[in-house]
């Protein structure tokens, strides 16, 4: 990594655009690479949705019998999360909404510090407090990108780029291609999650999936509950949990569409805490604790790439000879509008694979995407942006920008992502512990 004279330019093999999870897992990945890397963050820590969307649980990391689909990066941040007593055990659980689903619970303020220790441990250089100003291109290529800091306006010059913005804003500013939502989609709803306590979990947990259910559909019946689900993940060092009940059908790449719905999602977790206080068993103590830093959103813009994923391709499940990373999420397809939901679950030893090639947007060459903004169709995105598998692809994500700034970034030529050994990512993907199939 190399700074300019007045410390305002910044080169770096990769620069990583959004320090969510994905992002976060890119940036460690290439750094445990060789590569040195930046990652842009606007708040002071990272984790995106993870933190300051208080998602609060990692979902869905094996088939319904329990074949392991995603490890690598994920698994160690859950490894370290327990680390410090912040993860609770793996768990299968039936979901208010009916639905049978695994999961890690974890405290996303300690989600912080893994993230922490995993950027400094690998000498990633994290720029947190920062928004992306412009991005300059050169043809095919990503140039350079300003951010505004505490510090000034900082440019810097990546040989290649990975955007894990979620809205994929640096690529959007670059002139990007988009894919459109097709008649009759919307845009999946965001949610502000929010914490709730104390709760007696012996009598909660007790309830039999009926029972909540009926009292979900009572909720949202009687204008307390944004959609007709009580789903609660408890926090490892308390006895309370966080909820993810309200709905919000935004863009959320509109500024003043986004403001609105924090609001209203913080009106909506405030009706929601007095329904499960009056009416649920077990919370009858409890009392709205916090709201998440930000509403956590589901998605916005998805990118044009090399390789469109379809919901097909998921269902099939079609194997890709450049397969980097695998799931096993059912489609969940939350409307915009209404109580329910679109969710239609796999076979019991149903997984998926997502190729290299729906990371390479089709109009620039040293760019990657990864997070819940890469190349897939609606639908297929409805299964493919959970956390688990954003890791999974931000850590394939990073592996080949090293590769490619590695050996390609010392010759003149510019670099070129689609010149990636697909075998040998794979293959080395592989050796650090990730699934592939």
């Amino acid at each position: 990594m190399r700074a300019g004279a007045d410390l305002q330019t910044i080169d770096a093999d990769v620069v990583v655009c959004g320090g969510g999870v994905a992002g976060t897992m890119a940036a460690v990945a290439a750094a445990r690479h060789g590569a040195s890397v930046v990652v842009v963050e606007r708040y002071g820590f990272l984790g995106g949705n993870a933190t300051a969307g208080a998602v609060a649980q990692f979902n869905s990391w094996q088939t319904g019998n329990g074949r392991r689909v995603v490890a690598g990066l994920a698994h160690e941040v859950v490894e370290r999360l327990a680390g410090y007593g912040a993860a609770g055990a793996h768990e299968t659980f039936v979901m208010s909404t009916g639905h049978k689903m695994d999961r890690v619970p974890y405290a996303p303020e300690v989600l912080k510090l893994v993230l922490d220790d995993l950027v400094t441990e690998n000498g990633v250089k994290p720029l947190l407090h920062a928004s992306l100003l412009d991005v300059a291109t050169q043809g095919r290529q990503i140039a350079s990108l300003r951010v505004l800091t505490k510090s000034g306006i900082l440019t810097l010059q990546p040989k290649v780029l990975i955007d894990t913005s979620g809205d994929i804003d640096a690529l959007k500013q670059a002139g990007a291609r988009f894919l459109a939502l097709d008649e009759g989609e919307a845009l999946q709803p965001a949610t502000m999650m929010f914490r709730f306590g104390p709760i007696d979990f012996t009598r909660f947990d007790a309830l039999d999936p009926a029972t909540v259910q009926a009292l979900a559909q009572r909720g949202y019946a009687e204008g307390q509950l944004a959609r007709a689900a009580l789903h609660g993940s408890r926090d490892p060092f308390s006895t309370d949990a966080w909820f993810n009940i309200s709905r919000l059908g935004i863009d959320a790449t509109d500024a003043f569409a986004l403001g609105a719905a924090e609001m209203e999602g913080r009106r909506q977790a405030w009706r929601a805490a007095g329904f499960l206080q009056q009416n649920v068993p077990g919370c009858e103590a409890g009392q709205l604790r916090a709201f998440a830093t930000q509403v956590g959103v589901r998605e916005t813009r998805r990118v044009e790439g090399d390789h469109v994923l379809t919901a097909a391709e998921l269902l099939q499940p079609v194997q890709f000879p450049d397969a980097i990373a695998a799931g096993a999420y059912p489609i969940d397809i939350h409307p915009a509008a209404g109580g329910a939901l679109d969710y239609q679950a796999l076979g019991d030893d149903h997984a998926y694979q997502i190729p290299y090639r729906s990371l390479i947007p089709t109009a620039f060459d040293n760019a990657l995407v990864a997070g819940r903004g890469l190349s897939a169709t609606h639908q297929a995105m409805a299964a493919i942006r959970v956390m688990t598998i954003s890791m999974a692809v931000g850590q394939a994500a990073g592996t080949a920008a090293a590769m490619a700034a590695g050996t390609q970034g010392k010759q003149e030529m510019p670099v070129q992502m689609r010149s990636v050994a697909v075998d040998a990512l794979r293959a080395t993907l592989a050796r650090d512990g990730a699934c592939l199939a």
